[in-house]
């Protein structure tokens, strides 16, 4: 089970602050003594649980510091999971939304806390007794995918989510203004790859809900079940677009050879199938063309570079002490020369 754990040194808030306005907003769910812990596990917005009673809630806030613009939108990430629960359930319930700083020095969302497995690099051993485990892992993962970009976003109440006619240009603009404010080192490669994406925009087959970052450590799984996903966390950057960005994304976080010659904070062990493996399922999920898959598959990797850069600046000017931080800079450097690899 993916536990919390004590609170990380430099990321306490003010609890008791912090408890006096969720009883006076959610009295409904807050009977009983506030306790508090925090999730380790990602490596951008922090994440606690707090527990009144026998109710288990997550609080979500953007990291401590500066923060990119676009970047940590937990606004957004209410605006999703208020609604896309009821028509999708692999989506936890978000009750409440407080952009009001002077509670914990930033927003924060309420979510309600799903129990479950995480997989995060390799098989863990509860699955170790099912056949073709990583197989059936990874399409139980693509075909939560593919649900998700076939919900009915208007019937959702979604429909206001995001401006899907040129969806990727502002991609593009949104995340190369990214790369400008975040980039502390030198990087030809990732510059390079930003004028090849502008030159060969796509067009988009279809819109959809997009989650923007599905991966395994943003799923949960059930100990007894490898073939359901049956919550996915993080959707601070859900918007309306092409549901082939979602894909390259999950792309960019699969078993790679490329990589094994570096020394990269995160990376799926070599046991789970391919990616023509999640290709093949998720357009036997779907029916969309990957005729222009390249071009995602790119643009994923150049986004995890500017992403991971971000990370880096946050190290170097002291505004963590997040250690995992300190090789994000390497990382937006292989990340960028394996994103102009693919599109060259």
């Amino acid at each position: 089970m993916d536990q919390a754990k004590e609170i990380r040194e430099g990321e306490g808030l003010d609890w008791q602050q912090l408890e006096s306005y969720l009883r006076s907003a959610m009295p409904d769910e807050t009977d009983g003594k506030m306790q508090v812990a925090q999730f380790h596990g990602g490596h951008a917005n922090l994440t606690y649980l707090l527990k009144f009673g026998e109710k288990e809630l997550v609080l979500r806030r953007p990291p401590f510091g500066k923060i990119a613009p676009g970047a940590h939108d937990i606004k957004r990430e209410y605006r999703v999971l208020s609604k896309l629960y009821k028509v999708f359930p692999e989506a936890p319930r978000a009750y409440l939304f407080c952009d009001d700083e002077s509670i914990i020095g930033s927003p924060f969302v309420v979510i309600d806390r799903k129990h479950g497995v995480i997989v995060r690099t390799e098989l863990l051993d509860c699955f170790k007794q099912f056949d073709r485990a990583e197989e059936r892992l990874t399409t139980a993962l693509i075909e939560a995918q593919a649900n998700l970009h076939k919900v009915d976003y208007e019937k959702a109440d979604l429909s206001k989510l995001g401006r899907p006619e040129g969806f990727l240009e502002r991609q593009l603009t949104g995340w190369s203004k990214r790369w400008e404010l975040s980039n502390t080192e030198e990087n030809k490669d990732m510059d390079d790859v930003l004028r090849l994406l502008t030159d060969s925009v796509p067009v988009p087959q279809v819109t959809s809900i997009i989650h923007n970052d599905i991966k395994f450590d943003n799923c949960q799984f059930q100990p007894d079940n490898p073939d359901k996903v049956t919550a996915i966390f993080d959707w601070d950057m859900a918007t309306l677009g092409d549901p082939l960005v979602d894909l390259g994304s999950t792309l960019s976080y699969w078993v790679e050879p490329y990589f094994e010659q570096f020394d990269l904070p995160v990376s799926l062990a070599n046991t789970f199938p391919s990616k023509s493996f999640v290709l093949e399922k998720y357009a036997e999920f779907t029916g969309f063309s990957l005729d222009r898959i390249d071009w995602y598959h790119a643009f994923a990797y150049w986004k995890g570079g500017v992403i991971a850069a971000q990370l880096y600046q946050r190290f170097v000017n002291g505004q963590t002490k997040d250690k995992r931080m300190e090789k994000f800079g390497q990382t937006a450097k292989v990340f960028g020369s394996f994103a102009k690899k693919i599109l060259q």
